[in-house]
């Protein structure tokens, strides 16, 4: 698994000062890019000097304790699936007492940039993606 952490800041919030729903989708986002980044796959790589995009064509959050302004958390990020022309991302986010405050989860799929169509997922992006699977069944 891939560790990333934050900590939330007043634009993240809503009038009352907690996590605005959406924005839950935006620091998992960034997890996602760390990662990314963290195996040579950054979006500076991908939009300058790869054929592919990594569009996210499903995501989904959980909400399970509210987030203030100013709390740490700490994602980690585990593939949780790696197909042909696809894979699927889970995210674990806890604040720093270790306790659990939000999931989520995000499917990406590899098109080419000139067709816009699915394509096989690049074999160096396979390989970075299976280094942080999770085993199946474990979590």
């Amino acid at each position: 698994m891939f560790t990333y952490k934050t900590e939330i800041h007043l634009h993240d919030t809503d009038a009352a000062g907690v996590i605005f729903f959406a924005n839950q989708f935006k620091i998992i986002h960034d997890a996602y890019e760390a990662l990314l980044e963290k195996f040579g796959w950054g979006f500076a790589f991908m939009l300058k000097k790869s054929p592919y995009f990594l569009p996210i064509v499903h995501a989904e959050c959980d909400y399970k304790q509210r987030l203030f302004v100013g709390d740490k958390i700490a994602l980690t990020v585990a593939v949780e699936h790696i197909g042909t022309t696809s894979f699927a991302l889970i995210y674990t986010i806890k604040n720093s007492r270790k306790k659990l405050v939000g999931t989520g989860r995000t499917v990406h799929v590899t098109t080419h940039k000139k067709t816009g169509k699915k394509t096989p997922l690049p074999a160096s992006l396979r390989r970075a993606l299976e280094k942080y699977s999770r085993p199946f069944g474990h979590g």
